[in-house]
Formats: structure tokens, C-alpha cells, sequence
């Protein structure tokens, strides 16, 4: 996945959070991973920490790591949308 800049990533993802519905973002806020995804990420953390990654599983990580970060961003503004709609 290739970088995107943090300020063009913050106008996007301020653009969409700002079509959701204040049902919608309560989901996106509580989104977790289910047990089977966590444990994936677990074991490939894991053998990222004692650099034992095949070149497969350094690019699935990676992928991981873009995903859960891209999530944590959404969640945030869903968070700060909530906020704003409970201060209206």
C-alpha cells in the first residue's frame, strides 16, 4: 500500500467520516478484531520481534500494520463526530 500524506489522508477520511450517520460511527468506534485476526497478528508480531518473517509474512504484516492504523484513524474521527453531534 503506498504512503499517503498525513494531511491529504486527514482531508479524505474528514470527508467521510462526515457522511456517517452518528449510528454508523458508534460502530466504527467499536469495531474490534475478531479472535482469529488478533491471533494472526499476534504470531506474525511475534516473528517480526525476533526478525523470523518469511518475505510472505513481512508483507502480510506490514499489510496488518497499515490496516489496524488506518482503522485507529478512522475511529478517532468517528470518536471526534460523536463528540461534535453531542455538543449540537
Amino acid at each position: 500500500m503506498a504512503t499517503v500524506p498525513t494531511g491529504i489522508l486527514d482531508q479524505l477520511l474528514d470527508s467521510l467520516t462526515h457522511c456517517f450517520t452518528p449510528a454508523v460511527a458508534e460502530e466504527v468506534v467499536n469495531l474490534r478484531y475478531d479472535s482469529q485476526v488478533q491471533k494472526k497478528l499476534d504470531d506474525l508480531r511475534h516473528k517480526a520481534n525476533e526478525g523470523l518473517l518469511s518475505a510472505s509474512e513481512r508483507k502480510e504484516y506490514e499489510t496488518f500494520v497499515e490496516a489496524v492504523d488506518f482503522i485507529a484513524i478512522l475511529q478517532a474521527k468517528s470518536r471526534q463526530l460523536l463528540h461534535e453531534k453531542a455538543a449540537d
